[in-house]
Order: structure tokens, then sequence, then C-alpha cells
């Protein structure tokens, strides 16, 4: 391990309106920032897992940390996860697997689950020593999880499931899927309602293919090809037919983890320009004292700071079990922005050396800029505030 902790003044409490939060934060940063980007680095460039930084991300509490005490968690909520995503972010270590196994498929199994299903992973997704992956996204659905088209037919008293899934994230690492499926049967209204269901990635028929993706992290990307995939009885999550309404304990803490990972790049990165503009000389005077410099930096701090506010907001609702899918895809939407102008910024205050890999910044930018299009596009949030806020006909 090596590195310090990195902070930007008070930014990294503008956000934390009590003492516990404030302590979690520097425990997080403490732990990372022990760790450091050069460490992230290594990692991904090696094609490596940073397995000893989730270890002890698990045995200091900080995966499970919203997840109920009964099954191994810290009994907080999703505001003190962001809290924990964010900061591991802003200490230059991105991870997607915080957002993909604790946030999302804890949530869902937490919600959702069987008391057996609960027993069978929540602890040990607390603890760090076992990790869950989440196929929703499939070639020909889009963002329409209505024209999914995996299928789960009955099998006796499990199912089998066929079809494909694809940018699922880290199944590589992870010990089961949560597969969102469509029922075999029609529903009474012709219709088919669609399940939640558990598959061991290690099941007979299951077949992953590596996608090539520009995204520099540890969590590789794959489509998943389900060729008659048993699911045993207890394998289902919730009720049969009723998966879209479960799968969204899982989407709105999807949105404002990813938020809180974009807002977490957007203040390293702001870190990063801000040091180098006080220290980088040029004609007697550091760059940071001229306007050009710092004006741009100091917008895009601006951006970021509210981004977070949202992101909070967003989780303090889901929390308090009030919608919060409106603030939930405005700090998604307003955190894709404002990460991606922080680390363009950055880039920009670094000159030549912002395009290079010794500063950490230039291999951030399709991280950066992927917010912008996934877990939601840009598009679709735009689409649902017009039709829910706005109350606009509906353009799709």
């Amino acid at each position: 391990m090596s590195g310090q902790p990195i902070g930007l003044g008070r930014s990294s409490n503008i956000c934390d309106d009590n003492e516990e939060r404030r302590a979690l934060r520097d425990s997080v940063a403490k732990l990372v920032g022990g760790y450091g980007r050069s460490y992230f680095k290594d990692v991904v460039a090696r094609g490596a897992k940073p397995d000893e930084l989730w270890a002890e991300m698990g045995a200091t509490g900080f995966l499970g940390v919203h997840l109920p005490e009964e099954y191994g968690g810290g009994g907080g909520g999703l505001a003190d996860l962001a809290v924990v995503i964010e900061e591991m972010a802003a200490q230059g270590c991105p991870m997607f697997m915080i957002v993909i196994s604790p946030a999302i498929c804890g949530s869902i199994l937490a919600a959702h689950g069987s008391e057996v299903l609960k027993r069978r992973y929540l602890s040990r997704i607390a603890e760090g020593t076992a990790k869950m992956a989440f196929a929703i996204t499939e070639p020909d659905a889009g963002s329409n999880t209505h024209k999914i088209t995996t299928t789960a037919r009955r099998d006796g008293e499990g199912w089998r499931i066929s079809g494909q899934k694809y940018w699922t994230s880290g199944v590589d690492e992870a010990e089961a899927l949560l597969v969102v499926a469509r029922d075999a049967e029609p529903a009474p209204d012709g219709r088919h309602t669609l399940s939640l269901l558990t598959v061991e990635t290690s099941a007979p028929g299951l077949t992953l293919q590596p996608l090539d993706s520009a995204l520099q992290l540890p969590e590789k990307q794959f489509t998943c090809f389900f060729d008659d995939v048993p699911v045993a009885a207890d394998g289902l999550i919730g009720e049969e037919g009723q998966g879209l309404k479960q799968v969204f304990a899982g989407l709105n803490p999807e949105r404002v983890a990813a938020a809180c990972v974009a807002n977490g790049i957007g203040r390293y990165a702001l870190a990063r320009a801000a040091s180098y503009a006080k220290d980088r000389t040029v004609w007697k005077a550091p760059i940071g004292t001229h306007q050009g410099v710092a004006h741009p930096l100091a917008e895009a701090y601006i951006a970021v700071e509210q981004a977070r506010l949202m992101a909070k907001r967003a989780a303090e609702l889901f929390d308090a079990r009030a919608d919060a899918a409106e603030a939930a895809n405005i700090a998604k939407f307003a955190a894709g922005d404002a990460c991606t102008q922080a680390l363009d910024r950055a880039i920009q205050v670094h000159g030549g050396n912002g395009l290079s890999n010794e500063y950490g910044l230039a291999d951030l930018w399709f991280i950066a800029r992927m917010f912008k299009t996934a877990p939601v596009s840009r598009e679709m949030i735009l689409n649902h505030i017009a039709q829910h806020s706005l109350g606009l006909p509906k353009s799709y």
C-alpha cells in the first residue's frame, strides 16, 4: 500500500450533516487513500482485481454499511453507502463492483429476497467474501425493459432460463447473478410479466463472452448466454411475475451509486488540478493565479458540489421510503455532466501532462464519459423528467 488520502479543503464535508457520516468518510478516505491511485492503476494494468482493498473494505464493514444488521450489515442506509462509494472514487479508486454487488444486488435481496436467499448471500456480500452481478441489459431491448426476451420457463419446482444479456459487469468475479427474465407463460392480459431470479455462475448452460471495452476498470464487461440454465425453486426473488416492481429496489440505488462514483471522480480530478495549478509555475507565478485557469476549475467545482447534494437528497428519500425516482435520476444526470466537465478541465490544466498516464487522469476519461450513457442514458432521464415531473405527453 502507498499514498495519502486526497482532499479538497472543506469539499468532502459539504454533504455530511452529522458526526457519524463525517467519521465514516474520514475512515474510508484513510483506508482507500492508503492504497491510492497508483495501486488501483497497477491492478487495472495487470488485468487483476483489487482483492486486498475489497477484503479490507468488507472486514471494516464498509461494503455492508447499508444492509440490515440481522444479516451481517451495518444497519445504515443508502446515504451511508453513498458516502463510502463517493469517497472510494475521490481517492482515485472508482470501483464499480461496490455499485453492482452491495448497492444493486444487496438492496434488492434485502427488500425482496426470501429468508433463504438473505441468509445465503447478504452477510457474505457485506463482509466481501461473495459478490453478485446484475443481468438486465439485452442487445435488442435497449432501455425498454418490457422488451426483454430472455425467458424463464417452469421446470418442475424450478425454472430454466434461455436468452442473452450483455454489458454485464463483473460476472467473472461473481458467485451468482440476479437475472431479470420474461415469464414464458403470458398473464391473463396477454402480456409476459417479468421475474427476478438468482443464477449461480457455475450453473451449466451459462457461457460468458468478454466485451472489448475502453473502460479502464478492474471490472470486465461480458455478454452472457443462457442455454437452458437451471434455477432451483428457492432461486426466485420475491413473487413470480413481479420482477419489474422488485427490480426498482435496486435501480434507484444504482442511479444514486453511479452518481456517487461520478462525483468522486470529479472531486479527485479537481483535487489533482488544484494541486497542479498551485505547484506549476510559469513566468514566476503559479498558473492557478490566472483566472483563465482558476475560473474553469471553480465552475466545475460548483457543478460537482451541486451534483453531490442532489445525490445526498436522493439517498435520503430512498432511505425514508419516499418516491426517490425523480431525485435519483436528476442526481445521476447532474453527476454525469459535472464529472465529465471536471475531468476535462483538470486534464486541460495539466496541458500535455494531462494526457500522460503518469498523472492519473487520462485513463479516467471513458469512465467519466460513460455516466452520460449508463446506467441510464441522459435521454431517458430527460424523458422521465418531462413526463413525470412536468406532466408532458409521453414521447415514446
